[in-house]
């Protein structure tokens, strides 16, 4: 499978207690393929607080420790809304395939944030898939990515 990351550096994976199945899914579905990963939980189903999983995620991206992240919660507001607050992160909000391409295409998103809430089961792996494939198209769209940050 081609993908559009430096698979070199494992994936980042998080998740709240909404995301839990999901994520569990997910890494299956990495596991099949062969990639690496590191799962920064939750490890239930048991109440927790989003920040203390997307924070994680978003700084092995951050820091180039991980060669993309995902990102699960019930509505993924949450988690995006957190990651997005770490420098260099660009966290997309992906509910089908052709959101997952676009946010890699246009905004050269490189976390996945899945509401699991709302998207149905097996979804989310055709989204990820599409997510780790897409190049950023760079051209118009770089000008428009390289003002997202705050100076």
């Amino acid at each position: 499978m081609h993908t559009a990351f430096d698979m070199h550096k494992p994936i980042a994976v998080g998740s709240d207690h909404a995301g839990y199945d999901y994520k569990e899914q997910l890494i299956s579905f990495l596991e099949g393929k062969g990639f690496s990963f590191t799962d920064f939980g939750t490890h239930s189903k048991d109440s927790v607080d989003y920040p203390d999983f997307a924070h994680p995620v978003a700084s092995a991206v951050e820091k180039g420790e991980a060669a993309f992240g995902i990102l699960i919660c019930g509505s993924a507001n949450g988690v995006a809304i957190t990651a997005n607050k770490h420098q260099g992160v660009r966290a997309a909000i992906c509910w089908g395939e052709e959101i997952a391409k676009l946010a890699r295409e246009h905004n050269d998103a490189n976390i996945i944030c899945i509401p699991a809430r709302f998207v149905r089961e097996g979804d989310a792996e055709k989204m990820l898939a599409l997510f780790m494939t897409t190049d950023f198209e760079g051209g118009r769209h770089a000008k428009r990515v390289s003002k997202i940050a705050c100076s």
